[in-house]
């Protein structure tokens, strides 16, 4: 058995699996303390890595693609602290870093480990029950069903029908995208035979989230529903080959402008008088859209 013990977390690797522990440094993000202790089989590892800087290195788990319902329903967007393959260690523990790297390379090779895809998840998911408070409303989930429950930030539109009940056997997606400049995130549930493009803002199985610090805890949420569902090689084997592959077509650009930044300073400010946003998280948001101006 290997261990190492840093203040961003605790890594034990027996062998068969490695079990990782968040640690309860400031700088631990929410997402990993409440998703507690993980353990990851050895076989939905593709492998590991150790990263020198001056002064702390980072120890990095790649898992198998379709390994785990967290990175699926994220989409690789989890930032550094709260991904809970990543491990900042002190320059005094490289030598014990190298050692986990080359224990874990090692048991790869000996178990001949693929690194291709997997057809299942091979992690379980955030438990069940839970539930996660940010942006425009709360998202709970308890198995079966996803509870979608808004708060007076909700537009009028959106939150006009009440609560919004989902069964899971009526979700065909779930997706977490986390808020990025001027670009609000959300947690969206896409419902079977019933597809929309409404924006979060109003699409009633939406969340949208504003960048704040508990928007990360949805990902939990969209997790533990995508763990639920088909995995995506099954539901890839399953569906219908099509008969020609639509044309590419160019994303549309754009505009980072002028306008643009006015107005998302006109919306912080009505964040800030309305009170969601505090003072301090008021000028550290214009501070950046300013920066942008220049």
């Amino acid at each position: 058995m290997v261990e190492i013990i840093q203040k961003d977390g605790t890594w034990v690797f027996d062998g068969d699996a490695l079990r990782l522990t968040p640690g309860r440094d400031k700088n631990v993000g929410l997402l990993r303390k409440a998703l507690g202790e993980l353990v990851v089989p050895l076989g939905a590892l593709a492998g590991i890595s150790f990263e020198h800087g001056r002064k702390t290195g980072r120890l990095r788990l790649r898992l198998r693609d379709g390994a785990d319902p967290l990175l699926h329903a994220t989409g690789g967007r989890l930032t550094e602290p709260h991904d809970p393959y990543q491990l900042i260690v002190d320059s005094d523990r490289y030598g014990v870093a190298e050692y986990v790297v080359d224990e874990v390379r090692n048991a790869l090779l000996l178990d001949q480990v693929p690194s291709d895809p997997v057809s299942q998840y091979l992690l379980p998911g955030p438990a069940v029950p839970l539930s996660a408070a940010a942006g425009d409303g709360t998202a709970s989930f308890d198995g079966e069903q996803v509870r979608l429950e808004w708060n007076w930030k909700t537009e009028d539109a959106k939150s006009a029908a009440g609560t919004r009940v989902l069964a899971v056997t009526d979700i065909a997606a779930v997706e977490w995208h986390p808020a990025a400049g001027l670009e609000n995130g959300y947690l969206r549930f896409t419902v079977k035979n019933a597809p929309t493009n409404a924006p979060p803002k109003y699409d009633p199985n939406s969340v949208e989230l504003w960048g704040f610090k508990k928007d990360p805890l949805m990902a939990l949420v969209a997790a533990a529903v995508q763990a639920r569902l088909p995995h995506p090689a099954a539901a890839a084997a399953d569906a219908p080959a099509p008969d020609a592959a639509p044309p590419a077509q160019a994303a549309p650009a754009t505009e980072d402008d002028h306008d643009a930044l006015l107005r998302r300073l006109r919306e912080l400010g009505e964040l800030h008088r309305s009170g969601v946003l505090t003072d301090e998280e008021f000028a550290l948001a214009k501070q950046a859209v300013l920066k942008r101006m220049q």
